[in-house]
């Protein structure tokens, strides 16, 4: 059994519990407790090498969980503490059930998505892929061969664009796509995108934010090739999204508007990652 596969915890229990094992380890004065890594590596586990982690952005309530650091890296996770126990990250993204597949939304995918968005995804040396998802932001986690493999967050029509002002998403906006590194070049991306559309399909207008990298490119115009009656009715689009911040995605192809990569899946970013990487001068593509 993995953290998955356990009954689902809500927002308040995750917290009280990461509180109530941190204060047990601020409050030992010695050290007997490790986390075996492997069968030549382990990690003390200490109040020195645990730290509170914010699972939302600007979360209110708060939302956190307890995270095991290794003393030799400290940008680098290596546990979780879920159910009253420590699992290392690569268990936290498997499953020991056949039946979940496809894309799945819990809490518990929530911690899954904050692991491949914050954590696994990058190198010691590079920043997060992503900002943390706002808890009003829906979240999409697909999985395949009982492992997590990818992600997809939505901005919802009618919710707010930011936390200083009153502008209200005007159309549902595909906001992040995320295919792991080991699992890109299979569709993923696509099967997403047709989720996506598929989940708004009452919607006269669909966003996907931008600017679209060069493989989300290439994913929409595979989509809309097979899916011609979204031509004119997907857009990329710019917060929160009124006619003038529009254009369309399939006009925009057929004018030569995208470098459209060379495999849908060659990158596992979408609008808001590219939008980081430009803030941070790093790239992730």
């Amino acid at each position: 059994m993995y953290p998955v596969d356990l009954p689902d915890v809500d927002d308040a229990g995750l917290t009280s519990a990461s509180e109530q094992y941190l204060s047990y380890l601020e409050s030992r004065p010695w050290n007997n407790e490790w986390f075996q890594l492997s069968q030549t590596s382990k990690v003390a586990i200490t109040a020195d090498n645990a730290r509170r982690v914010q699972l939302f952005e600007d979360d209110q309530p708060d939302c956190a969980l307890l995270a095991l650091y290794s003393p030799d890296d400290p940008t680098q996770v290596v546990a979780l503490y879920l159910h009253e126990k420590w699992w290392c990250v690569e268990d936290v993204l498997r499953t020991s059930s056949k039946s979940r597949s496809g894309l799945i939304t819990s809490i518990m995918e929530r911690v899954i998505v904050f692991l491949l968005s914050q954590v696994v995804e990058r190198s010691s040396q590079e920043k997060a892929l992503f900002s943390l998802h706002p808890r009003t932001e829906s979240c999409k986690l697909l999985w395949r061969d009982r492992q997590a493999v990818g992600f997809y967050t939505v901005k919802h029509k009618g919710s707010l664009c930011d936390s200083w002002s009153s502008r209200c998403y005007l159309l549902p906006a595909l906001d992040t796509v995320l295919v792991r590194r080991s699992w890109r070049r299979r569709g993923f991306g696509l099967q997403m995108l047709e989720d996506y559309c598929s989940s708004f399909y009452t919607e006269a207008c669909l966003g996907v934010s931008s600017p679209l990298s060069p493989s989300m490119a290439a994913v929409c115009r595979s989509f809309l090739q097979q899916h011609e009656e979204y031509l004119e009715q997907l857009y990329e689009v710019e917060a929160p999204g009124d006619w003038t911040q529009r254009r369309n995605i399939w006009l925009s192809i057929q004018l030569g508007r995208y470098s459209l990569g060379n495999n849908e899946e060659n990158s596992p970013t979408s609008g808001e990652t590219q939008r980081n990487e430009e803030r941070d001068s790093s790239q992730k593509t």
